[in-house]
C-alpha cells in the first residue's frame, strides 16, 4: 500500500514499505524514474516471496510524489532518500539505479551507519558535471547559466530538462573527486551497450572505491534499462549475495 512521508525540508514523498525480515532492500531509481519501474517491481516480488524487508519511494518531483521535477537537484533528492531510509530501524542495503546509484553512494558517504551494503545498476555518480556539464557547448552553457535551464532530448522519457540549480548543486555533491570507502560488500552492475551511462563511468567508480569486498560485473549486450530477464537476475542475485555475506 503507497503511504506518504514529510521530509525534514517539508517534502512530501510517497513510498511502498514491505515489512519482513532485516536488513531491508531499498531501491533508489533513475532520473526521472519512479517507483514502478520494471527493477524495483522485480525486487519487491523477490523480497515478498522471499520474506525480505524492502522499501521502495519515489523522489520529490518524480511519480507520485508531490513537488516539480525542474525544482529538484540531487541534494533534494539525496535528503528524500535519507528520509525514506529513516522509516527502518537497522542497516539497508542499498540498491541504486542510475542517479539512484549517486544517490546511494551519497547515503553511504553521509549515513555509513545505516548502510550495510550496496548494488549499483548502471549507477551514474557526478553525472551532472562529467556527463551535462563536460558535454555542453560553450552555447549551451550560456544558456543554463543565463536562462536558468536547458531541455536536453532522452530516448527513454520527454526531454530533460536541466537547471542552473541541478549543475551547481550537483558541484558540491561530487562523489569521484575524494576518496570512497565501502566498509560493505559492494557490487557494481554494469551493462556494455549502455550509451547513457558508459562502461567507463563503471570502471572509474571500481578503480576509485576502496574496500575489502568489491566487484564489477559488466553484462555484454545489456543496455541502461539493465531490466531483462537475465539482468533483473543478476541484480536478485547481487542482494543476496550481499546479504550472505552480511549475516
Amino acid at each position: 500500500m503507497t503511504e506518504y512521508l514529510t521530509t525534514p525540508e517539508g517534502r512530501r514523498i510517497a513510498y511502498n514499505l514491505t515489512t519482513g525480515r532485516a536488513p531491508y532492500v531499498v531501491f533508489c531509481g533513475g532520473l526521472k524514474s519512479d517507483m514502478e519501474g520494471t527493477k524495483a517491481l522485480a525486487l519487491e516480488e523477490w523480497a515478498k516471496a522471499s520474506g525480505q524487508g524492502f522499501l521502495r519511494f519515489d523522489y520529490s518531483g518524480h511519480g507520485i510524489s508531490d513537488g516539480a521535477f525542474e525544482d529538484g537537484c540531487i541534494g533534494d533528492w539525496f535528503e528524500d532518500a535519507s528520509a525514506a531510509i529513516d522509516l527502518i530501524d537497522g542497516q539497508v542495503v542499498l540498491v541504486g539505479s542510475s542517479m539512484g546509484g549517486w544517490v546511494s553512494l551519497l547515503l553511504s558517504r553521509e549515513r555509513a551507519d545505516k548502510v550495510a551494503g550496496l548494488v549499483t545498476i548502471a549507477g551514474a555518480p557526478d553525472f551532472t558535471e562529467d556527463g551535462y556539464w563536460a558535454g555542453f557547448s560553450d552555447d549551451e552553457r550560456e544558456t543554463i547559466m543565463t536562462k536558468g535551464r536547458i531541455e536536453i532530448p532522452n530516448e527513454y522519457v520527454e526531454p530533460y530538462v536541466i537547471t542552473r540549480r541541478l549543475i551547481e548543486d550537483g558541484r558540491t555533491r561530487l562523489i569521484l573527486r575524494s576518496p570512497l570507502t565501502f566498509p560493505f560488500p559492494a557490487r557494481i552492475l554494469q551493462g556494455s551497450a549502455d550509451d547513457v551511462v558508459t562502461q567507463d563511468v563503471a570502471e572509474r567508480l571500481f578503480a576509485h572505491a576502496q574496500g575489502d569486498d568489491i566487484q564489477l560485473t559488466v553484462v555484454k549486450g545489456a543496455d541502461h534499462r539493465f531490466s531483462d530477464p537475465t539482468c533483473l537476475a543478476l541484480i536478485e542475485k547481487s542482494v543476496c549475495d550481499i546479504l550472505e555475506h552480511i549475516g
